[in-house]
């Protein structure tokens, strides 16, 4: 008999680049998931069925790292079997036949969410819907991390696997559900899929926590989390100096994380949106995360443009995510949307720009 399961995508609020850092994020899952109907069987096989693509298959036997697969949904099935046996967990074969609404390049996080559900099948079906999600997650960041090929933090993983709207502390690992509702607060929350490739960005985004670890390591700590803030900003930096402007990015966005959280809580519109504008010029002009010189595609610096000129003194925008390529993130009073909508279709194409509903 076939079960049926559901994992959302996500949506980061706040924490641009901070969860690899052992630092603060405010993220979300969202209205768009993936559903998966899926039937044990004894063969040893993970076989995966998608709408619109070729089955997938993995063998059981065989999960050592294949770095042919980096950046297939193969390498995320082997990444997690592999990651829940080293944990001395059951892993079997499985038929699952998938569907989804988390649309293509729009940043809600499809590959986390797929690595959720391939560890949330293992769990129900061979252990008896026991494995904490805190476990799939890290199953799914370590498939992500090995086999997949990206150098992700654990905020997506997570988020998918909790199904809610939470505030992370990685470095306490406090984790708290947090009551947020735009529509109470009269606001639209959106993303715009400004059109660029994510081709050819993983060293990239790879040098982001490579920057950070490098300022950590001269504090004798292995992360920017365990870095006492006071203790870096005592320090005479040149700010030209890209990784010192990354860890400024770091401090800044780490405190500027539970003030947003808390902006939420109590129905704050005003504060939200100027610490999401503080956030976005953070991420822009500190992490330089907009445009790399790897592509020279200048589609999200456009976007984040655009937005600005339809926005400035009615909401809020900031990059969305890892960066360099993909989404604008937009917040702004309900009545304003469709205007903003139809502008930013007019640049970036019919449906590039979608509301967000939190779920």
């Amino acid at each position: 008999m076939k079960k049926t399961f559901h994992v959302s995508g996500r949506t980061e609020l706040a924490g641009n680049h901070t969860d690899h850092q052992n630092g603060r994020i405010l993220a979300s899952t969202v209205q768009m998931e993936l559903t998966a109907r899926v039937e044990p069987n004894d063969s040893g096989l993970i076989r995966v069925k998608s709408q619109g693509f070729g089955p997938r298959e993995v063998n059981l036997a065989q999960l050592g790292v294949r770095p042919r697969e980096f950046g297939s949904p193969e390498a995320l099935i082997r990444g997690v079997a592999a990651s829940f046996r080293e944990l001395g967990l059951t892993v079997g074969g499985f038929d699952a036949e998938l569907r989804s609404t988390l649309p293509v390049g729009v940043g809600l996080s499809s590959s986390a969410a797929f690595s959720v559900m391939i560890g949330r099948i293992l769990s129900e079906l061979y252990n008896g819907g026991q494995v904490a999600p805190l476990v799939i997650a890290r199953a799914g960041q370590q498939a992500e991390n090995r086999f997949f090929g990206k150098p992700c933090g654990l905020m997506s993983q997570l988020v998918c696997a909790l199904e809610h709207t939470v505030y992370v502390d990685f470095k306490t690992m406090e984790i708290r559900r947090v009551d947020a509702d735009f529509a109470a607060m009269g606001l639209t929350l959106c993303l715009t899929d400004t059109g660029g490739s994510h081709a050819g960005l993983d060293s990239s985004y790879a040098r982001i926590p490579a920057d950070m670890v490098y300022i950590a390591n001269l504090f004798d700590k292995g992360v920017l989390g365990d870095v006492d803030p006071a203790a870096f900003r005592a320090k005479g930096w040149d700010p030209s100096n890209r990784p010192v402007r990354r860890a400024m990015h770091f401090f800044d966005e780490n405190e500027r994380v539970p003030l947003m959280r808390d902006a939420l809580e109590r129905r704050d519109g005003e504060s939200y949106l100027r610490l999401m504008n503080e956030s976005g010029r953070s991420s822009e002009k500190l992490l330089n995360n907009i445009v790399t010189s790897a592509t020279g595609d200048e589609k999200l610096a456009q976007g984040l443009e655009r937005s600005a000129a339809l926005l400035e003194g009615k909401g809020a925008w900031r990059v969305h995510g890892g960066g360099f390529a993909g989404c604008v993130q937009a917040l702004m009073p309900t009545d304003y949307f469709e205007a903003y909508k139809a502008e930013m279709e007019k640049s970036f194409g019919p449906g590039s720009c979608r509301e967000i509903r939190l779920s």
